[in-house]
Order: C-alpha cells, then structure tokens, then sequence
C-alpha cells in the first residue's frame, strides 16, 4: 500500500507559477529558481513548494513589486 504522507500545502490566496511571476517582473524564467536556490528567497519572496517540486508565488507580492512599491 503507498501512502502519501506529505503534509496538506496551505495556497491561501492566488498564486503564480515561476514563469507567471519571472514575466510579470520581466526577469528571465530560471531567475527567480536561481535566486531562491542561492539566497534563499526572490526580491524577498518565498514561494509555497508543492509536493511535485512546482513553485507557487504570491501574486498580490508579485504585483506589488511589478507596480514599482517596494516599501
């Protein structure tokens, strides 16, 4: 029997792939994967890891960045 013993992961809100977010911010597609791997976050982001490995991005963050308000 094969159970799948990840834990539930919690997406309140809307959500963007990798691709959605890098070209809302018009950065390249691996950018934001790069800069999470070596800093540990994105222009200060950090997404939701679902359990296949995809990345999720907070789209009111990506938003907010994307219309200049970095504060």
């Amino acid at each position: 029997m094969n159970q799948n013993t990840s834990a539930p992961v919690r997406c309140a809100g809307k959500k963007l792939t990798t691709k959605e977010a890098a070209d809302k911010l018009r950065a390249g597609h691996k950018t934001p994967t790069v800069s999470l791997s070596r800093l540990g976050h994105w222009m200060g982001m950090r997404p939701v890891k679902l359990p296949n490995g995809r990345l999720l991005w907070d789209a009111a963050e990506v938003e907010r960045l994307a219309s200049g308000n970095v504060a």
